[in-house]
């Protein structure tokens, strides 16, 4: 009796080191992901309006990749504008940017960008003088709420490095009423 009682005893404890085995390894594998591929960060304010919102949890994807136009890329806060953006791709390196603030019209290479992303059109100025090309090695941002957004219109921010892009934002993850994966 005392024999089936250790087997038993030892089949119990087994089935939970079994159980304690997989949710280490799934606790590591998801530390290496959130670590070097994926992080969480959260929308500060409302220059990303209507398409993200204040307040709403992000995932980045943080390995490094080419930013195409109209991806949303995260800028890193230790940079000369001395906070983390989260802006959209408008333009890269030999791209010639223009507004016509008028209109609120935003051209590339010579062609008006169709933006139903957009809260509204782009008529605020942010003393930067356009047509500007994109240098070498950088990116040309602007925010989804134009009107309401520090981008690179403002020459504190301008054009900026491709280094400081901490990623690109993949999916829509809190409040979960708002879930959803993101194009580009």
């Amino acid at each position: 009796m005392a024999s089936a009682a250790v087997t038993e005893r030892c089949k119990k404890n087994k089935n939970l080191l079994e159980w304690l085995d997989s949710i280490i390894l799934a606790v590591a594998v998801l530390s290496l992901v959130f670590t070097f591929a994926a992080r969480a960060i959260r929308v500060d304010g409302h220059s990303m309006d209507p398409t993200l919102h204040d307040q709403q949890l992000l995932i980045i994807n943080s390995l490094p990749y080419q930013p195409s136009h109209g991806d949303i890329v995260v800028i890193d806060a230790y940079t000369p504008h001395g906070q983390t953006l989260i802006k959209r791709v408008i333009g890269v390196a030999g791209d010639t940017i223009d507004i016509d603030f008028t209109t609120g019209t935003v051209y590339r290479n010579g062609e008006a960008l169709d933006e139903p992303y957009t809260a509204e059109p782009t008529y605020t100025r942010l003393d930067m003088t356009f047509p500007v090309t994109v240098p070498e090695g950088t990116i040309f941002v602007m925010g989804d709420n134009r009107n309401n957004s520090k981008d690179s219109r403002s020459p504190m921010v301008g054009p900026l490095e491709r280094s400081m892009i901490k990623g690109h934002v993949r999916a829509v993850v809190f409040p979960f009423g708002s879930m959803r994966w993101l194009d580009g």
